[in-house]
């Protein structure tokens, strides 16, 4: 199964994947991107976010 992940030390948290795809990203309580433990991720979202990422930190991993 393909994972969004977001390498935090590169992210600035612009908010662009939250507002193209917020049923995965979300920033917690502690100001980090937090990815939603989902059984199936939104493929084409995920992948607007990927494209609108200005530091390219969102890829997808295989589980």
């Amino acid at each position: 199964m393909k994972i969004p992940v977001v390498e935090l030390s590169d992210c600035i948290l612009c908010g662009v994947c939250e507002e193209v795809c917020p049923s995965v990203f979300t920033v917690n309580d502690l100001g980090y991107v937090s990815i939603a433990d989902l059984p199936v991720y939104p493929e084409a979202e995920v992948d607007e976010a990927i494209k609108n990422c200005p530091k390219d930190c969102i890829q997808w991993s295989e589980s």
